[in-house]
């Protein structure tokens, strides 16, 4: 009996601490603060809905997530929103684009607050021609300057002399990787990505151990006179494109030595990795990264773009209405290199692009991290920003993941890269309000991310209505930019 008694007690005094608790935290709340209302919350982490739940944020955070009746009073009933029969998820996140272009400065502001639009609240941008530009932006929007996604960057890629990108930082040798990450560091890159074009392996291997050593993050492409085990094992991150992950399917490592050894050319390696996939070997090797703390990046939305541009050439997309002509131009250099293909090649194309889509339930059960990237850039045809993110997602479900495994992609393995899940990329107490409302269940279809309802972006609320403005204003800005360049 005093046992039952003293545990009621106990009970009763928590209750009262709780409301006192309740109490203390309403009074600091901002004249700002929201109420989001009776929505299903989907935890990504584990694929359960919280049903009828209330979202209270304030100062771009999640400040508590509870009961409607119990919140309700901490905020003034013009800052709430009903999301009733609606779902809930976190702010997406792009972890490929591009923003590129030293001569599409202003078409790419334009562009930003497209993605907030689109429910990307998040891009990873690595690296272009307008590095500096694109660290500015960055820092703006982190002091809500200018309205757009929060942007995790590179700035500008390492690469070998005479590449063919534009803004690379050349190197020829040891001395100038040391002088090119000083540079990076004191642009406080959020990482280092590092590409082939040029870039010897013996080189590029270096750069990523000293850019390890520097204590940076790094991502890229894979050279071919390099394994993916060597590149990994000595610090890589991240690897982009998954049509890398096909080199799996060979004896990469017989290839690559007899490429460094001078008894076959890079031509024959590429022919030796196309012809001579083996599922089994591929599988195998996927076990092993999987044990490595190793993510990758698919990127199979550009890759259907081009293997399919004889059947759609696009010209009746909507989204071109938020691309000036200075912008859609730059599509053009892929579209010629490839106006005389024959049937042939460009049916490889398209088995190419299916064996490597193929390939993502092996690379998920593995344990790889799947990062859901669309690799948008002005310098990729019909790779929309924003937009070709969500084509991305449809494409991670067609090739046969899960609705749960592909909002993963797009959210906590992300942010589990970057190193933010404790502050990013969940709906949870103390979380950055970054948040999508959703019309329909994603966990049922993963194309209803695209049927949005309102997004949160640090904390501030857009409706329907506000969403569809940004996207008028984009639009009218298009336009003005196309007519003052005529």
């Amino acid at each position: 009996m005093k046992r039952k008694l003293l545990s009621s007690i106990l009970i009763i005094g928590l209750l009262v601490l709780s409301c006192t608790s309740g109490k203390k935290a309403s009074n600091k709340l901002s004249a700002e603060a929201i109420l989001v209302y009776n929505g299903n919350i989907i935890n990504v982490i584990n694929g359960e809905t919280l049903k009828d739940k209330a979202i209270l944020i304030d100062s771009g955070m999640i400040k508590s997530i509870g009961d409607y009746e119990v919140l309700k009073s901490a905020v003034n009933t013009n800052h709430q929103f009903d999301a009733t029969n609606k779902f809930i998820i976190p702010g997406l996140w792009d972890m490929h684009v591009h923003i590129e272009g030293e001569d599409l400065i202003e078409d790419n502001l334009v562009l930003l607050p497209v993605f907030i639009a689109y429910g990307v609240t998040t891009v990873r941008d690595m690296a272009s021609d307008l590095g500096e530009q694109v660290l500015a932006w960055r820092d703006e929007i982190e002091q809500n300057k200018i309205l757009g996604p929060q942007i995790f960057t590179a700035g500008r890629k390492l690469e070998g002399i005479n590449s063919i990108w534009k803004g690379d930082l050349e190197i020829a040798n040891e001395e100038e990787l040391g002088q090119m990450l000083d540079k990076l560091e004191d642009y406080k890159v959020d990482l280092v990505k590092i590409t082939e074009n040029t870039l010897p392996g013996p080189l590029f291997l270096k750069s990523v151990q000293e850019a390890k050593k520097r204590g940076f993050m790094v991502s890229g492409h894979i050279p071919i006179d390099l394994t993916i085990q060597e590149v990994v094992d000595e610090g890589f991150t991240s690897i982009e494109h998954a049509s890398y992950a096909l080199r799996l399917g060979s004896d990469e490592k017989n290839i690559v030595e007899k490429l460094k050894s001078g008894k076959i050319t890079k031509e024959l390696a590429n022919e030796m990795y196309a012809s001579g996939f083996n599922q089994d070997t591929a599988n195998l090797a996927y076990q092993k990264l999987g044990e490595i703390n190793v993510a990758i990046t698919p990127t199979l939305i550009g890759g259907k773009q081009l293997a399919y541009l004889d059947e759609d050439n696009h010209e009746n997309d909507e989204f071109l209405t938020f691309l000036t002509n200075r912008f859609t131009s730059k599509y053009e250099w892929r579209i010629g290199r490839m106006a005389n293909d024959t049937p042939e090649e460009k049916q490889t194309r398209k088995d190419r692009f299916q064996l490597i889509a193929k390939q993502l339930p092996y690379i998920q059960k593995a344990g790889i991290k799947i990062l859901a990237g669309s690799d948008a850039a002005a310098l990729n045809t019909y790779v929309y920003p924003a937009q070709s993110l969500h084509e991305e997602l449809v494409l991670f479900q067609e090739a046969g993941l899960t609705p749960l495994q592909i909002l993963q992609s797009a959210t906590i393995n992300g942010a589990e890269l970057m190193g933010k899940t404790n502050t990013m990329a969940s709906i949870e107490s103390g979380k950055q309000a970054d948040i999508v409302i959703l019309n329909t269940n994603p966990l049922v279809n993963i194309e209803s991310t695209q049927d949005i309802y309102a997004v949160i972006n640090n904390g501030k609320y857009f409706d329907r209505g506000d969403l569809d403005l940004l996207l008028q204003r984009a639009e009218d800005k298009k336009e003005q930019l196309d007519k003052e360049r005529d």
